[in-house]
C-alpha cells in the first residue's frame, strides 16, 4: 500500500520542473528554486513569537520595534537567499576518462549574468555525496568540479546534482536540482604485468615484425627473454644494471597482438580486461606498434595517444550494447 503512494519519476520530474537527462545550459528559474527555513531561521522565528507575546503582555512598545525588526530582518533574508541562487545557468563541462578505483572529475559551469555576486553557493552530487562550495562573481562565471568515486569501470552518469545556498544568514535554505546528459568513461583498473614475448609461445599473445632493419637506431625498450644478446645495451647495463634492448627502425615496425582469446582460461572477464589495460599501457610506453583484439571487437595495430585511448575505451565499454 505505502510502495503505491510513492511518487513516480515522472511525478517527480514535473514537480522539480524538469525532465533528465538535460542538455547544454540550464537557466535556474525560480520555479525551480525551492526555499524552507533551516534550523537557525525556526529558532530565529521561535525567538521573534516569544518577543511578541511578551510584548503584547507588558505592552512595550520597544519589544514591538523589535520583534518587528527582527521579522523585516528575516524577510529580508528570505528574499536573498532565494535570490542568490536563482537565474543562476549551470551547464556541464567534459569529463576526463579515470580508471577503476580513481575519482572521476566532473566540471560544472554556473553563469551569473546578473550585477550582483553569488556567494557560498554549495554543489553537491546526490548519489555519491561529492560537494564543493563557490563564489560566483558578477557578470562572470565559476567552475565547480566534482570528485566522484569510479568503482568500476563502464560509462559513469554525473547524475542528479544539488544546488544549494544559505547566504546570508543562514535563516533560511534554498536548493534546486540539476542533471546534466554527462558521463566520464572509466578504464578497467590496470593489472601489471610482462608484456607477451616476441616469439609466439606466450599464451598471452604474439608479436609479429613486418620490417627487418637494424640500420637505424630508434631508442631502448625493456628486455625480453627472447632478444637477440647483441642487441642488449651493455654499456647502459654497465652504468645502471638495467637490462634494456636496442630498438631499430625495423624492429619499431612491429606488431603485437593483444588478444582475449590467448589468455589462461581460468581469468574471469574483468581480470582479463584489467590485464590487458595493463599491457596497453607498458606497449604505448615502450613504442610498440599493438593492436587489441576482443570477442566481436578488433583495434588494427597502431600507437600513439588517440590509438591508446581508442584501446582503453573499446576495453571499458566491453559488453555494453
Amino acid at each position: 500500500m505505502l510502495r503505491a503512494l510513492r511518487p513516480t519519476p515522472r511525478l517527480r520530474n514535473w514537480f522539480y520542473g524538469f525532465s533528465p537527462p538535460e542538455q547544454g545550459g540550464v537557466l535556474l528559474r525560480h520555479r525551480r528554486v525551492y526555499i524552507v527555513p533551516a534550523r537557525q531561521g525556526w529558532v530565529f522565528a521561535a525567538m521573534a513569537a516569544v518577543l511578541l507575546m511578551g510584548s503584547i503582555n507588558y505592552a512595550l512598545a520597544l519589544g514591538f520595534a523589535l520583534t518587528f525588526a527582527l521579522a523585516g530582518l528575516g524577510l529580508a533574508a528570505m528574499v536573498q537567499t532565494a535570490r542568490n541562487l536563482a537565474l543562476l545557468t549551470v551547464s556541464a563541462g567534459r569529463a576526463e576518462p579515470v580508471f577503476a578505483g580513481e575519482a572521476a572529475r566532473f566540471r560544472l559551469f554556473l553563469d551569473n549574468r546578473s550585477a550582483f555576486e553569488r556567494p557560498a553557493v554549495l554543489v553537491r552530487q546526490i548519489a555519491s555525496g561529492a560537494q564543493t562550495v563557490i563564489n560566483v562573481p558578477r557578470e562572470g562565471a565559476a567552475e565547480a568540479t566534482l570528485a566522484v568515486p569510479a568503482a568500476r569501470r563502464g560509462r559513469l552518469p554525473l547524475g542528479r546534482v544539488l544546488l544549494e545556498t544559505r547566504f546570508p544568514l543562514g535563516l533560511f535554505r534554498a536548493w534546486s536540482y540539476f542533471e546534466p546528459d554527462s558521463t566520464c568513461i572509466v578504464y578497467p583498473r590496470p593489472e601489471r604485468s610482462p608484456l607477451p614475448p616476441v616469439a609466439p609461445q606466450a599464451q598471452q599473445g604474439t608479436l609479429r615484425a613486418i620490417a627487418h632493419g637494424v640500420d637505424d637506431f630508434s631508442g631502448l625498450r625493456a628486455y625480453h627473454r627472447s632478444d637477440s644478446p647483441r642487441h642488449v645495451a651493455w654499456k647502459t647495463y654497465a652504468r645502471s644494471g638495467e637490462l634494456l634492448t636496442k630498438q631499430f627502425s625495423g624492429e619499431a615496425a612491429a606488431e603485437l597482438w593483444l588478444d582475449w582469446a590467448q589468455l589462461p582460461a581460468a581469468l574471469d572477464p574483468e581480470t582479463r580486461l584489467s590485464r590487458l589495460t595493463g599491457w596497453v599501457l607498458d606497449a604505448e610506453r615502450q613504442g610498440v606498434r599493438y593492436g587489441l583484439r576482443l570477442p566481436a571487437q578488433e583495434v588494427a595495430p597502431a600507437r600513439g595517444d588517440a590509438h591508446r585511448a581508442a584501446c582503453l575505451q573499446t576495453l571499458a565499454l566491453f559488453g555494453e550494447s
